[in-house]
Parts: structure tokens; sequence; C-alpha cells
């Protein structure tokens, strides 16, 4: 399966009800992808899993039991599952000032702990059936900072968790990437998009990160973080190398 060129192929994708995940998943169904939308919003999943040609799973990703239904019924009703578009996740519940445990947790538990669940379930079914692709959705916070603490520090965590696991799923014939974009005019932004367009500050569609997902699933390289900013073309970031000390 070659990630770009979709031919029967089955991607399941996480809060792709809206936004990033929507434009996906319309995306990919576009170029003869079979999607499944998983999302809490059971009435957008619906709604854009109907307009795909797909199905719809209720699917809280902070639950690793719905992390494995939702892996488990793609399979189940197209065969099998060629792509996981990790993609879900919220704005932080608290920041430094207003911070408490439960508000710290509920943010990593669907910004982190729903990828991780998400990338275990389906790195199982990949391993049977040899192979597949991973995309998670970063951001541009996960390298360089954002006053949203939580959501930063959780980016920066899958930056590492793409870079440490794919080298390990390489035998496997799995290939694991993440998209980090910056700015993008979704309905988390929406109450803060017009200081943002007088700032002078660019705001990619989503349609534009749907895009850069759909060029990474083409990539034949793993373990990267992809760079997406409205405008311009996605492509890797270059990490320096840091070879450890010896004597």
């Amino acid at each position: 399966m070659t990630g770009g060129q979709g031919g029967g192929a089955v991607a399941l994708i996480t809060g792709g009800a809206s936004g990033i995940g929507a434009a996906t998943a319309r995306r990919l169904a576009g170029h003869g992808w079979r999607v499944v939308v998983a999302d809490l919003d059971t009435t957008g999943g619906t709604a854009v899993a109907e307009e795909c040609g797909g199905l719809f799973i209720a699917t809280d990703v902070a639950s690793p039991d719905d992390n494995e239904r939702a892996v488990a019924y793609a399979v189940e009703e197209f065969g099998r599952l060629d792509t996981a578009v990790l993609n879900a996740a919220i704005a932080g519940r608290c920041g430094l000032d207003d911070f408490t445990p439960q508000r710290y947790r509920d943010t990593l538990r669907t910004d982190l702990d729903g990828v991780v669940y998400g990338l275990d379930a389906a790195l199982r079914r990949m391993r049977e059936q040899g192979g597949g692709r991973i995309v998670v959705t970063g951001s541009i916070a996960g390298l360089t900072g954002s006053p949203d603490v939580f959501y930063a520090t959780a980016k920066h965590a899958l930056i590492g968790l793409v870079r440490s696991a794919a080298p390990l799923l390489e035998p496997d014939r799995i290939r694991l990437n993440t998209v980090c974009p910056g700015l993008v005019d979704t309905p988390a932004l929406a109450s803060m998009r017009a200081t943002l367009l007088e700032h002078g500050l660019l705001l990619a569609d989503p349609d534009e990160v749907a895009a850069a997902i759909e060029t990474v699933l083409a990539d034949e390289r793993t373990g990267h973080a992809w760079s997406v900013q409205a405008g311009r073309t996605a492509e890797p970031i270059e990490f320096p190398v840091l070879p450890l000390a010896s004597r």
C-alpha cells in the first residue's frame, strides 16, 4: 500500500468530527480511501463519515478500551487498517496560575495518553497484517513552546515519542511520523481569530494540514516531524545530531 494512492486503503482518524481531522477524512476519502471517523462528537462525526462514505465510531481517546474498539471496528468493517491518523486533542485545561492536578491530567489524558493508547492499539493490528502507516498530529507548540503550557508539554512529548519509537517499528514495516501545524483556522481558534489576523498572523486552512498528512503518508521516510504552516510546503524539520560523550 502506497500512502498517497488510496485505492481502497483504510484509514482511522481520531478527532475526525471537525477541523484537521474532518479535513483529513474528506481529503483521503476523495482520493479513494475508506475512512473511519472516531470522535466524542457523535453528531459531527456521523455527518463527516456520511459525507465521506465512511463510518463513525464514538471514541474517547483517553480510554484504552475505546481505542481498541475503534481499531477493531475498522478491521471488522473494512478488513484491515492501513493508516491511523492520531489527531484528537484539546486545548490545555489549566496553566501555571490556575493549576490543579485534575485539570492537568485532563489535558494530558487526551493530548498525550490518547495518542499513546491509539498507537498501541493500531500497532498490534498493523504487526499482524505486516505493516502500516501512522501519523500523529503534533503542533508547532511542541517545537517552540506556547503560553498554553501543558498543551505544549504534551506536544513536545509527542515529538519525542515519534522520534524514539519510529526506528523500533521499521522491522515491522510500520512508518511513524508527526505533522506540526502552526496556527490553523479551526473551531479551537475561533475566539482568537480576529485578534490573530489583526496582528498579521497567517492561519492555515485545515485542508492545508490534511494535504500535508497525505504527503507524509506517501513519503517513505519515518521518524520525522513535519512543519506545516499557512502557504508553505510541508517539510521535515532538521534536528541537531547530539552524539553521546565518549572517550
